[in-house]
Formats: structure tokens, sequence, C-alpha cells
């Protein structure tokens, strides 16, 4: 296996991204973390933002979801339609769709489709009550098969009628159950730390952390708990976690701090139905295009059993993101070019893959599950 040169590493985004972070922290003086104001913050986002000439755009297509979709209680007896928002880096490179986790935003994808191109076209898609998209009407409509038919129209929009496809957690699971459903729609499916199967658990207690509302009233206290809520994602550095929580928070004049901007109540459908383990075996049995998954090697929701289970599948590929839990951040230049590398290949990989990130600087904003505090 061939590891980034040193010039590569250097050209990478999160790398430019953390670089001109430190120079602004160097420029003011290293200022205490905890006594740092949202005028500070703002600059230090600006430093980030400055950093790439061009992050990738975004868009808005308009979504119908089908009463069939809908349920029967609430129904209002007719397809309703919500604006989602959609990334998408450009170019002529191979296209992958890509969804994230329960409360995860496009802009999580950034860093990789910034170092993937020119061979790959990342087009991430916000579902419902996430990000920067509209809501669904009802809680109920919050469900596996609705991403589904997001993914669906969204496919058809573009014109894609056959693509590679990445999801992170939830994301994995729709699009499990996507290529399930429309096997001659897709090409390839990347199952960021997300399986046929995750134990209850684990899910009880995603559910439990994230159906609360959160205000942020200070950059620090916004630092700490979401700091310590990706404490698990691996090694990351500070500008790509500070762009990542960025974008899933907004400032709320109301509340005079930073909130989510995920409707409350998908995280409270996500509540209502992990009350038991997810068990896709059924659809990914169904899958038969080729499957990479990316496994954060201290993982809780992807067992070495159900990747056993897995292997079972002719065309299985695996890379352990060391030092990492469930979903590992996908920001790294050497994880990102294993992945393009991957959707080149006309084999599976003869062997897993073990990746050590290729840029992993002591976080000073974020609390580092590798230091103490």
């Amino acid at each position: 296996m061939d590891f980034p040169t040193e010039s590569e590493l250097e050209n990478s985004s999160a790398r430019q991204a953390d670089l001109a972070l430190r120079d602004w922290y160097a420029s003011v003086g290293t200022p205490n973390v905890k006594h740092l104001q949202w005028a500070d913050y703002e600059e230090m986002i600006a430093a980030v933002e400055g950093s790439i000439p061009a992050w990738p755009s975004c868009f808005k297509f308009t979504y119908t979801h089908p009463v069939e979709l809908q349920d029967g209680r609430y129904s209002i007896g007719k397809p309703y339609k919500v604006p989602l928002n959609v990334s998408d880096a450009g170019g002529d490179g191979i296209p992958i769709v890509a969804v994230g986790g329960l409360v995860n935003v496009v802009q999580r994808f950034d860093f990789m489709s910034l170092d993937s191109r020119p061979r790959v076209r990342v087009i991430g898609l916000d579902f419902a009550g996430r990000g920067r998209s509209g809501w669904m009407m009802e809680q109920s409509d919050y469900k596996l098969d609705t991403y589904v038919e997001q993914l669906f129209q969204l496919l058809d929009l573009l014109e894609l009628n056959c693509c590679n496809l990445l999801g992170s957690s939830l994301g994995g699971s729709a699009i499990l159950r996507f290529a399930a459903k429309y096997p001659e729609r897709v090409q390839r499916i990347v199952l960021n730390d997300s399986g046929p199967y995750i134990p209850l658990e684990r899910r009880a207690r995603r559910a439990s952390a994230v159906g609360r509302h959160y205000v942020f009233h200070t950059p620090s206290e916004l630092f700490r708990r979401t700091g310590a809520a990706n404490r698990h994602v691996g090694p990351s550095s500070d500008a790509v976690m500070l762009h990542n929580v960025h974008h899933k928070t907004r400032w709320s004049e109301q509340e005079n701090g930073r909130i989510y901007r995920h409707d409350l109540r998908a995280t409270l459908a996500y509540r209502n139905e992990a009350v038991q383990s997810l068990d896709l075996w059924q659809e990914w049995n169904q899958v038969k295009c080729p499957v990479l998954l990316i496994h954060g090697t201290q993982s809780d929701a992807t067992s070495s059993d159900t990747i056993n289970q897995m292997r079972r599948h002719e065309h299985f590929s695996v890379i352990h993101v060391e030092g990492a839990g469930h979903t590992p951040s996908l920001g790294d230049y050497f994880l990102t070019r294993q992945i393009t590398d991957w959707l080149f290949a006309d084999e599976p990989f003869s062997n897993d893959v073990f990746v050590h990130p290729a840029y992993n600087p002591i976080r000073l904003f974020y609390p580092d599950a590798r230091r103490p505090e």
C-alpha cells in the first residue's frame, strides 16, 4: 500500500484548514479557550472557510412525499412537498451520493469531496429534518422508507440511472434498503460503520443522547459538549470538527445561543424505533453489488460477529480506522484515498486495510479523547 507523500499531505484540505485556524489562534495571542466570545468564534469560522478556495456548492430540490408513506392516522390524504438540501462538488469524476447519520449534515462530506477530486464527484444529501433541508409534516414521516424515497427522487433528478452510494450510520441503513429495493440503480455502496445489524443497547444510548434540545450559550460550551459527543469519531483536527459542528448548528436570537439545525421530531422518531435492535439481514442478503465497510476499531455498533457474517458477501472489503469508534470522521486524506481507490478497483481488497490517520494534530479547542483534558 502506498502512503501519502509529504506534498499530498501538505495540500490535503484538512491540513490547510487546520493550519489556517492555528494561524488565527497564534495571531490573537493564544487566548484562553474558556474565555472565547462569539466574535472570536466567527473569526475562527472565517479562517477555516477562507482556507479553501472552493467548497462544494449547495442547492435545493423539491421532494414529494407520497401518500403511501404517510401514517394513515395523520395523513393529509395527498402528497406534500419538502425542500431538501444537496451539496455537489461538481466535476467529471464518478458520482457517489453520500448521506449522513441521524443528525449529520452534508458539510461532513466536504473534506472528502475536496480530497477526492477530480476522480470522484461527491454529492451529499441532507435528509428531511436535517441541516438546511425542510421538515416533514408529521413525526411519523421520519422513517427509513422515507429516506429511501428521498434518495430515489434525488437520483432521478440528477439523471443517475446507476451510481455509487455512501451512508454513515442511519444513512448506511437507508442505502442498504435502497440497494435491496433498487439493485439496478446501485453500482457500489460504502457503509461508514453501518451494517445489517446494530444492537439495541447501542441504539438506545444514541436515542437518549440526541432526543433533547440544546442551547450553546458560549463557544467553549459548544466545543465541550459537541466535542464530547464526537469523542469517538477518531483522530480529527480542530478545523474539521469546527466546520462540521458549525453547519450542524445555527444562531438563535430567541435563545441567545447556537442550537442544532435538525428537527427534534426526527430524533424522537428514531427513539421510538430504538426499542429493538436494527435487523436488515434480509436486505443485506439481496445486495449483490460490491460493498466497502469503513469500520471504527473501537465501534460499539459494528461488532466482529457482524463483520464476519458480512464477509459471506462475494464482493466485500473492509477498511479499519484505528482509534475511531462509530462512524469515523471522513476528513482524513489517507482514508479518502483508500475509498477512492476502492471505487476504481476491479476486485475486492485482498486483505483488510488498516488506516492510521495521515494528519493527526493535538486539538486545541475540542476535548481530545487521546489526551487528558
